[in-house]
């Protein structure tokens, strides 16, 4: 059955947990609301505070009929949240990290409206800011409910980190680095907000029926943003490639005369790709953890698509196979599966990224061009795990410093990659209108016409 969120607009903070019932959260919440409203205006997109925006307002989780599109002004939007259950320790844990994660995206995204490609992903990125912020609530609305004073001082907090701030950081790496033009935002959305998704969709699978519903929900949200990242790099991808072939060009290393044309090179994308694929690849922790298998035994997290794996749920005596760093080698050892669940979502995020790439390389197929993006190996480029102590190769080939410096600017993106790509960020706002270096969507949003204003800028 559709689960319809029916909002309480009667007090100053909209809910749909019944805050009526609980006037201890309800007055806990309302205490934090102001210093949100000063975080947003302070780290949210800078400029556009008072701009209205077309965006999207979950109210369902059938995928045919589950939000509805209106104007907005961003710091209006009510805010959406559900109740996660029990294990106290444990699940202060996961929420305060989950919690964390959501405000950092909003401040590493805070510039790129500045320098929007078009109106069309202008909105894309400020509705995903705005649904960012809905998470934090959600993650906000368990602290107050369920930790007390320690929740309280966690919420506050949650407020006074800052991404890539040298004194007060995000928790998670990945949170701390920039998001310096919108090629870097659309691979952060594709790669880093797809490790979201693996994350919600292992909570998704939790036995505690109320965690296991927000999961659901933020999910539906959570898909747009990979929606951004995947179609904006094929859009990048298919300009680059029709320049090309309008240029007569059809050797893709022809870096310059490529640049020359106003689009992003191909090699430069797949530098792109390298880094916030390996970026992301952290992000889910040891490849063997006895934490993760705490907390799969504790019935808050499950795996990705638990209830479609053939086995008996609980991995007493089953084993899964790991890559490891043995006696100089990256060899794959079966480990006890429970404590190598990080192991096994990591690698259905593997899987998934893939589908991508197939994607993308498709786009390149039908115009002709040599070239095919790759995923690099899981040991390059590696700061946790079995892997973060090595130097390897995009391909997999430990290498020594030498040639890890001697080659570093061949596999992650250079200073000059980044200058040259900053050099295409101009802001176009003409409805219908689009930077050279990407070319437009196949549809708009909500099958709104090409020269649709999605953002009016000067409301």
């Amino acid at each position: 059955m559709n689960e319809i969120v029916n909002v309480d607009f009667s007090t100053k903070i909209p809910n749909n947990v019944s805050l009526t019932e609980d006037r201890q959260v309800l007055r806990a919440l309302e205490r934090w609301h102001p210093g949100y409203l000063d975080w947003w205006m302070q780290m949210g997109p800078d400029g556009f505070q008072n701009s209205l925006v077309y965006l999207r307002t979950a109210v369902s989780v059938d995928p045919k009929g589950w939000a509805k599109f209106d104007y907005v002004r961003m710091p209006d939007e009510p805010p959406w949240q559900e109740v996660p259950g029990e294990y106290r320790a444990m699940l202060r844990r996961l929420v305060v990290i989950q919690g964390d994660t959501e405000p950092a995206s909003v401040e590493q995204q805070r510039q790129l409206g500045k320098t929007a490609p078009s109106l069309y992903d202008m909105r894309n990125v400020f509705q995903v800011n705005v649904e960012e912020g809905r998470h934090l609530w959600a993650m906000v609305y368990i602290l107050q409910k369920y930790f007390g004073r320690d929740g309280r001082e966690e919420a506050e907090q949650l407020l006074q980190r800052r991404s890539g701030d040298a004194d007060k950081p995000r928790m998670l790496g990945a949170f701390n680095e920039a998001t310096p033009d919108w090629l870097s935002f659309h691979m952060f959305t594709f790669f880093t907000d797809r490790d979201g998704k693996m994350q919600l969709e292992s909570l998704a699978q939790s036995g505690f029926d109320p965690l296991s519903r927000t999961c659901r929900f933020m999910l539906t949200e959570e898909a747009h943003h990979m929606f951004v990242g995947e179609t904006g790099i094929g859009r990048t991808i298919q300009r680059t490639c029709e320049a090309m072939k309008a240029a007569g060009i059809e050797d893709p290393y022809e870096i310059d005369k490529i640049r020359d044309l106003g689009v992003i090179d191909l090699p430069t994308m797949q530098k792109k790709l390298n880094l916030h694929y390996s970026l992301s690849l952290d992000l889910f922790g040891s490849e063997v953890s006895t934490n993760a298998a705490n907390v799969f035994n504790a019935s808050l997290k499950g795996r990705y698509q638990e209830s479609k794996i053939e086995d008996d749920h609980k991995l007493e005596h089953a084993t899964y196979p790991v890559l490891k760093l043995v006696d100089g080698a990256i060899k794959r050892v079966d480990e006890p599966a429970l404590t190598a669940v990080n192991m096994r979502l990591r690698d259905d995020y593997t899987a998934d990224c893939q589908r991508g790439l197939d994607r993308w390389n498709k786009i390149i197929d039908r115009i002709g061009a040599p070239f095919t993006f790759q995923l690099p190996h899981v040991a390059f480029h590696r700061q946790i795990g079995e892997f973060k102590d090595i130097k390897a190769s995009p391909t997999g080939e430990i290498v020594d410093a030498t040639t890890w410096n001697a080659q570093h600017d061949k596999w992650l993106p250079s200073t000059q990659d980044g200058d040259f790509i900053q050099s295409l960020m101009k802001q176009v706002v003409e409805p219908g209108k689009f930077a050279s270096w990407i070319a437009p969507p196949r549809v708009g949003i909500d099958n709104k016409p090409g020269d649709f204003e999605y953002v009016k800028i000067a409301a």
